[in-house]
């Protein structure tokens, strides 16, 4: 049982140390161009990171979530709402899956 508080401190410690050193460390603003570039893009390619995986592994088919990302691609590249994009996503693994399963 005084395991878990560890680890449960342990955690603590990480996260609050990732959250306040740039506080500390960083107290004026960034002047380095490639710096601030790189930090612009992180939360983007952190999402991408965590979707990409999940939306072709999510299917029965992974074929199908190939298909559907590749489908919201498309519907966004052509300005589709985000309600239009999942729609069109949602349909497409649909269809892919009755033809693929069978």
């Amino acid at each position: 049982m005084v395991s878990n508080y560890v680890y449960i401190l342990v955690a603590f410690g990480v996260i609050y140390a990732i959250r306040v050193l740039p506080l500390t460390l960083i107290r004026r603003p960034l002047r380095s161009r490639f710096l601030r570039s790189f930090l612009y893009y992180v939360p983007y390619v952190t999402l991408a990171v965590m979707t990409f995986p999940a939306i072709v592994e999510a299917t029965a088919v992974p074929a199908a979530g190939a298909l559907a990302l590749a489908a919201g691609i498309a519907a966004a590249l052509l300005g589709g709402s985000l309600l239009t994009v999942a729609g069109t996503c949602c349909a497409v693994v649909f269809l892919a899956e009755l033809i693929l399963v069978r």
